[in-house]
C-alpha cells in the first residue's frame, strides 16, 4: 500500500526539534544522565572526599574507607550528601550538555561546517569549557554544601539545612570560595572528557555502517567511549578535585584571601597528596561517565533530539 501524495508531504517537510525547544531536550537529557549518575555514586564520593580530607586516617584505600565509614558513622553516613548532590548535577548537566551542544552549533555557524571538521578537536574543547563555565557557576554552592556535610558529621539535616546554615553564619561568599578550584578542576575535567568520548566513538563507530548499527550496540559504543573518556577526565582533573575538597572543609581565616588559601593547601599537599584517592576516583569517574553518555544516547533519541550538528567525519 502506497502512501498517498499528501502523507508523503507532510513527511517530507515536517522538521525535528530546533532553537530553545531542541537545546532544552539536550539539557533535559544532561540534567537526567548527571543526576542519575552522580546520585547512584554517593557513597563512593563520601569515601573518596573522606581519603582526601583526612589521608592519615583513611589510609586503606576504597574498600578499606567504606569499611571505616561505616564503623565510625554508620552506614547511613555514606548517604551523605546525596541531596546537594542529586540537585547539583541535575541542574550542571543541564547546563554542560546543553551548553555543549548549543556552543558547538554556534561554533560550525561561525566557522562553516568543513573548517570546523578540519579543527574539530579545537571546537569540542571551546564547547566544552564555555559550557564547564556557566555550568560551574550553578554547581558551586551545591557543592560546597556537599563537601560541608561529608566533612563535618553533624553539620546539618541535608541540603536545606546545610544550605541554609552555612548562608546565614558566613554569608553568600561562603559558597563560591571553592569556584576557582572548581573551574581549575572542571574546566580541564570537562574539556578531556567530551574530546575523548569524541575521538574514541568516532575511531570505534569509523569501523561499522552507523545507519546499521542498532541502539543497543550504540549504547555499547556510548559506555565504553565514555568509560575510558572518564579515566582520562579523572586523572587531568585529580588536583584540583582535592584542592576543592580542602578548601571548602572549613572557612579561611579572617581577612585570608582564596588565592592565598589556595597556595598554602597547594604547599601542605604536595604532588602526592594531590593525587590522593585516585584509585577511588578513577572507579568512580570512569563509571560516572560512561553512564553519563549512555544515559544522555538514550534519553536525546527519546525525546527526538537527535537533529544536532555532526562535525566528525
Amino acid at each position: 500500500m502506497t502512501a498517498s501524495p499528501a502523507a508523503l508531504a507532510q513527511a517530507a517537510t515536517k522538521k525535528g526539534p530546533e532553537g530553545f525547544d531542541l537545546y532544552s531536550r539536550f539539557a533535559l537529557a544532561g540534567a537526567l544522565g548527571c543526576s542519575v549518575t552522580h546520585g547512584s555514586f554517593t557513597p563512593v564520593d563520601v569515601v573518596k572526599t573522606k581519603i582526601q580530607l583526612d589521608p592519615a586516617t583513611f589510609n586503606k584505600g576504597m574498600i578499606g574507607g567504606f569499611r571505616q565509614v561505616i564503623q565510625t558513622e554508620g552506614a547511613g553516613a555514606l548517604l551523605t550528601g546525596f541531596g546537594p548532590t542529586f540537585t547539583g548535577y541535575f541542574i550542571q548537566g543541564g547546563f554542560k550538555f546543553g551548553g555543549y551542544e548549543f556552543f558547538k552549533k554556534q561554533s560550525i555557524d561561525i566557522l562553516g561546517l568543513e573548517t570546523a571538521r578540519q579543527n574539530r578537536t579545537a571546537v569540542y574543547s571551546v564547547s566544552a569549557a564555555s559550557a564547564e563555565f556557566f555550568a560551574s557557576i550553578a554547581l558551586c554552592p551545591l557543592e560546597a554544601t556537599r563537601i560541608r556535610l561529608v566533612s563535618t558529621p553533624g553539620f546539618a539535616n541535608g541540603l536545606i539545612g546545610g544550605f541554609s546554615k552555612i548562608l546565614k553564619s558566613e554569608g553568600i561568599g561562603a559558597f563560591y570560595s571553592g569556584f576557582g578550584p572548581i573551574l581549575f578542576k572542571q574546566v580541564p575535567y570537562t574539556v578531556t572528557k567530551f574530546v575523548a568520548f569524541e575521538k574514541i566513538s568516532e575511531a570505534v563507530l569509523s569501523q561499522f555502517d552507523k545507519s546499521t548499527l542498532s541502539g543497543g550496540a550504540q549504547t555499547a559504543v556510548n559506555l565504553g567511549s565514555g568509560l575510558f573518556a572518564g579515566f582520562a577526565a579523572a586523572i587531568v582533573s585529580q588536583p584540583a578535585d582535592t584542592m576543592l575538597s580542602k578548601i571548602n572543609k572549613t572557612k579561611g581565616l579572617p581577612g585570608e584571601s582564596t588565592v592565598s588559601r589556595l597556595i598554602k593547601i597547594a604547599g601542605e599537599l604536595g604532588l602526592r597528596g594531590s593525587f590522593a584517592g585516585l584509585p577511588t576516583r578513577l572507579f568512580m569517574v570512569g563509571g560516572l561517565t560512561a553512564g553519563q553518555f549512555a544515559i544522555y544516547g538514550d534519553i536525546k533519541k527519546a525525546l527526538g533530539a537527535t537533529n544536532g550538528v555532526e562535525i566528525a567525519k
